[in-house]
């Protein structure tokens, strides 16, 4: 990676203002119920403590409160996980800018200082430069470690650097370097796996991966959206129809690059979308039936692709994981995965990793990313704008 790290910078005694990604599960309670984000940005706080920074100032998003203060999405429960899993105080404040809060991070006997969610103010979305000064004026030195929010230019991820010494804390340097490996330089036989519900999320990771990959695998909702455009019946399945000639092109390029592309080939339907539905296994789907998981002849096939595989990139799963009755596929998959020695896994943010965590599989895997839509546009080529604006290595 290119760009100066919190190691490259000296901070003792500097006040380090640092964007984290806390926007974890809530239940009806206000528990967190999955607090993996908060342990990923452990690393780089602990670091910045050991160091003997003045104050660590940590700010976040959660949910979307679309600029106004909801007060089920306040940062309060997270402050309270964060102080035990660091044995340390954290003073969690009211808001993130203004007068009292200037005062509080000044005098707070706390080394460790949580602002409250950034997108109560509409201003965090719109990347306002008053609102990145006013949080700049917090502190001495900018640290983003918030990956999942990388790919957008808000306020606490662009505006900000203007301001400050901009530079990456510990799990952006993880994620761009494992990702990075797996866009540019993947040890082979390289395979994808492409899931989820949407061709249309997945088309420019397609297309950027064809350069690149060895075999990709078409699975989950989007696969209906393929067979329909190689001329099968879906029945009732998930289907982008505006997008079957986006897929028949895809086909046409994958060809031509002599990239091999799997697509499922017999389904796990049922008449209705209920665990109670009548259910069976099928190859072609008959009309009024839907798709919900890959079937064990396609179940067989992937693994056969996936077996000499030295980088294995996931993105999106196979079925309808949420539901255990559809969840076969997804789960038989990535068990085998999670068993393969000498292999390079690394399994994108948002459903993915959820699969992955439902399965318990989370410490079987190389790495499992944060970001969802960050590590999804960082793997289809692009620049995030989060990560441009860090200052780079001379």
């Amino acid at each position: 990676m290119n760009k100066l790290t919190i190691q490259d910078v000296p901070i003792k005694n500097k006040r380090l203002i640092i964007r984290v990604d806390f926007n974890v599960p809530l239940n009806n309670s206000l528990k967190i119920t999955d607090d993996r984000r908060i342990k990923e940005a452990l690393p780089t706080i602990q670091y910045a403590l050991k160091q003997g920074v003045k104050k660590v100032i940590l700010m976040s998003h959660l949910g979307r409160p679309q600029g106004k203060v909801v007060e089920e999405l306040r940062l309060t429960p997270v402050a309270r996980r964060l102080e035990e899993l660091l044995k340390e105080q954290v003073l969690k404040l009211d808001d993130c800018v203004g007068d009292d809060i200037q005062q509080k991070t000044n005098t707070s006997k706390e080394r460790v200082i949580l602002l409250e969610n950034l997108r109560f103010h509409k201003e965090e979305e719109a990347n306002d430069l008053t609102f990145a000064k006013s949080l700049a004026s917090l502190a001495d030195i900018y640290v983003n470690d918030a990956f999942g929010t990388t790919h957008r230019a808000h306020a606490s991820t662009v505006g900000i650097t203007k301001f400050l010494p901009a530079v990456a804390g510990f799990l952006i340097e993880k994620e761009i370097n494992y990702l990075g490996k797996a866009r540019e330089n993947p040890r082979r036989p390289f395979v994808v796996i492409m899931g989820g519900a949407k061709v249309s999320d997945k088309i420019a990771m397609i297309e950027n991966l064809l350069s690149k990959a060895d075999r990709i695998i078409i699975g989950g909702g989007m696969a209906y959206t393929f067979l329909k455009a190689q001329g099968k019946n879906v029945g009732t399945s998930k289907l982008e129809a505006d997008k079957i000639t986006v897929a028949k092109e895809l086909l046409e390029k994958a060809k031509k690059a002599n990239v091999k592309m799997a697509i499922s080939s017999d389904f796990v339907v049922v008449t209705k979308f209920e665990s109670s539905a009548d259910m069976k296994i099928v190859k072609d789907i008959p009309d009024g039936w839907m798709g919900v998981d890959i079937g064990p002849e396609t179940r067989k096939r992937f693994k056969e692709i996936l077996a000499p595989a030295k980088t294995i990139v996931w993105n999106g799963p196979v079925g309808v994981f949420e539901n255990d009755a559809f969840a076969a596929g997804t789960k038989e998959i990535a068990e085998y995965i999670a068993s393969l020695k000498d292999v390079t896994t690394i399994i994108g943010g948002g459903d993915s990793a959820a699969a992955i965590l439902k399965f318990g599989l989370e410490d079987k895997m190389t790495h499992i990313s944060t970001g969802g839509g960050a590590s999804l546009e960082y793997l289809e080529g692009k620049e995030l704008p989060g990560i441009a604006a860090l200052q780079n290595k001379s």
